[in-house]
């Protein structure tokens, strides 16, 4: 008995080593998780794209004349405070990737361990013991896995909409360029010539273009609502979901008999004084 739980203890011992000095030194290296880190790196840089669109929309759409784009000018800039909250949500996921690495194989895990050999020795708190170590291996192992897929299922998302958020990028700055180009021109004919009745048709002229591209402003509107919703998604959303799903798969887990520690010490081959086996 001595020379198993000895045994055993060893094993543990060398698994808290390998966890910490082996595993945890090559998880926590933001290199390891180069491809997670490129990923979001990537979809920081269409956040940003995005806030810059819809402010430059925003601020090209102050230069109409008259009412009639201003409730689609102060949504646009309303848009910015959204692309923020995805922003620091990608923030945080790309600091998670080392910092949940490190804890789980240079903390939890080696504690786990450290419980095992706890309740090899321990006969009263060993099934306490033993349990609380299934759950702390289980929790590590989540949190160390939980980050890296939920953003390969974030990317998977990203990659079937990225044609559709390129092409709401490129039609926001186009949008933009008409109306700058619209306004500056026409405000620039108007300087030339000092005439009040050249003037009055200047304004029309402006009059007219804002009314034209209320309509397209529309359509800018919606296909950046459009992309806000499906970074909230897969910035916000789908982490979460991730989460959720690994708490629950080590709910299930833990909901499992896993085996005690004891059991391959032969504790329960003991018998009773009649001979019958003791249950």
């Amino acid at each position: 008995m001595t020379t198993k739980k000895a045994a055993l203890a060893a094993l543990l011992v060398l698994a808290a080593l390998l966890s910490i000095f082996a595993v945890g030194k090559r998880a926590s290296d933001p290199a390891y998780h180069q491809a997670s880190i490129d990923a979001l790196a990537e979809k920081q840089e269409t956040v940003l794209e995005l806030t810059a669109a819809s402010t430059a929309a925003s601020a090209a759409i102050t230069l109409l004349p008259g009412d009639t784009a201003t409730p689609i000018a102060e949504k646009l800039a309303d848009l910015s405070g959204y692309f923020l909250i995805v922003l620091c949500a990608i923030f945080l996921e790309k600091y998670l990737l080392t910092i949940t690495s490190y804890v789980s194989f240079t903390i939890l895990i080696p504690a786990a361990c450290a419980l095992g050999i706890a309740a090899l020795f321990s006969k009263k708190l060993r099934a306490a013991l033993g349990k609380l170590a299934w759950h702390v291996l289980l929790f590590a192992l989540a949190i160390a896995f939980a980050i890296p897929a939920g953003v390969k299922v974030s990317s998977m998302i990203e990659d079937t909409y990225r044609a559709s958020i390129e092409e709401t990028i490129a039609n926001a700055e186009q949008t933009t360029e008409d109306i700058q180009s619209a306004t500056s021109g026409e405000a620039d004919e108007s300087e030339k010539s000092g005439l009040s009745g050249l003037f009055s048709k200047v304004t029309e002229g402006i009059t007219g273009a804002a009314t034209a591209a209320v309509g397209q402003l529309k359509t800018v509107l919606n296909r950046f609502i459009e992309a806000l919703a499906v970074m909230l998604v897969t910035s916000c959303l789908i982490p979460i979901l991730v989460l959720l799903f690994f708490a629950w798969l080590v709910k299930l887990m833990l909901g499992i008999d896993l085996p005690p520690l004891r059991a391959k010490l032969g504790v329960g081959k003991v018998h009773s004084t009649s001979g019958a086996p003791r249950i």
